[in-house]
């Protein structure tokens, strides 16, 4: 089996757009398997068909075709004539050596003018199986399932559905600026993000040279795998240290980390300008840390004019990490680091921050020049999948 069919389902919502959605997430798929010898890629009724070359393992199709947003499930499929005698010959041939206790056959009859409806192909080709495997029928919770699809000019059946990633296709949503630390937050509001169809540059702040170099390390390891769902990113590495130091030089301790957060969105949101973004994403959670309460996130934002996505706002911490854990970031989050939150940070950070006062303490230092610092000296790197 050298083929791959994908369906999608949120695609096919999309009526007059259709064909943008469907033609970025071919454009995904291929991206997805360049070093695999792709052969062609090609629009079917509600799916797209991807053929191969030469075979290539199940294992690497399987997890490459999971890592791309917009599918909805897909199988390894096999071409055969448009013809019920070999169909049956060949699914039986490829059960051979191949166990299960219970199945059902699963017909999409994509071309009403083929001779027997969905019910009939199941009926003779699930008589055949059971015959050859002993196996009964189970059609609410089978151990197996053989999938047919009769199109207008092929058939193919394959084993199982996979599930894919869901969501829309990366690019079909614009283009987005993460603020990515080395913690479990962000990475999963970055996913999410990307699940929607978002096409993300990524932000670290560090604190180098007063802290070491672990968070960017933890950074470009996540983006390793952040990145297998977009096939290319670009981050940028902005030194805060010495923003922190000028500020903590400035003003008393409470307002500290809310002033640190805000000249953070305004260096993202120059970088985003640079990249023609148009949104900013964070991983806040409301009320999860004290420059998250609400008082203190109304008067953060307003540093920024462009919109600030928060995906995870209504999220507990222990959804975050199930999610985390489920993407692949946790166990990268969950390395020791000395980030830039480390750094500065007073015993008793406010929680009901209030802009007059967070105004007043902004004069005490050059903010232009303090963002002017930050994208100066901000370091750029690339991420490509597959390398």
């Amino acid at each position: 089996m050298n083929s791959v069919l994908i369906r999608y389902h949120e695609i096919a919502l999309k009526k007059g757009n259709r064909a943008y959605f469907t033609e970025l997430l071919k454009r995904n798929l291929l991206a997805a398997v360049k070093d695999l010898g792709a052969k062609e890629i090609r629009s079917l009724p509600a799916r797209v068909l991807l053929t191969f070359r030469n075979d290539v393992p199940p294992a690497t199709l399987i997890e490459r075709m999971g890592s791309v947003f917009g599918v909805a499930n897909f199988s390894i499929v096999e071409r055969t004539a448009r013809d019920i005698d070999a169909l049956r010959a060949r699914i039986l041939e490829s059960l051979n050596g191949t166990h299960f206790e219970s199945f059902r056959i699963e017909t999409q009859r994509g071309d009403k003018t083929f001779p027997l409806n969905s019910p009939e192909i199941n009926r003779q080709l699930g008589a055949a199986v059971k015959e050859k495997s002993g196996a009964r029928v189970d059609l609410m919770n089978p151990q197996f399932t053989v999938t047919v699809e009769i199109l207008p000019h092929d058939a193919f059946f394959g084993f199982n559905k996979i599930a894919g990633a869901g969501g829309l296709p990366v690019g079909t949503s614009g283009r987005v600026v993460s603020l990515i630390s080395g913690g479990i937050d962000s990475p999963v509001a970055t996913y999410r993000m990307m699940q929607r169809g978002c096409r993300v540059i990524f932000v670290h702040f560090h604190s180098a040279p007063y802290q070491d170099n672990t968070s960017q390390e933890k950074v470009r390891q996540l983006l390793a795998v952040l990145t297998r769902h977009q096939f290319l990113s670009r981050l940028y590495l902005v030194p805060f240290g010495e923003i922190q130091r000028q500020i903590v030089a400035s003003v008393a301790r409470p307002l500290r980390v809310v002033l640190y957060r805000r000249m953070m969105l305004r260096i993202a949101e120059a970088i985003a300008r640079k990249e023609k973004a148009k949104a900013l994403i964070t991983g806040e959670s409301l009320g999860q840390v004290a420059s998250q309460t609400l008082d203190n996130i109304a008067v953060i934002q307003q540093a920024a004019r462009l919109p600030i996505l928060r995906p995870l706002v209504g999220m507990d911490k222990q959804e975050i990490i199930d999610q985390a854990r489920r993407i692949g970031t946790f166990d990268i989050s969950s390395i020791p680091d000395q980030d830039c939150c480390q750094l500065f940070v007073p015993k008793h950070p406010a929680t009901k921050a209030r802009f007059s006062e967070v105004e007043q303490d902004e004069t005490k230092f050059d903010v232009k020049e303090l963002i002017g610092y930050g994208l100066d000296n901000a370091a750029e790197e690339e991420f490509n999948f597959p390398v």
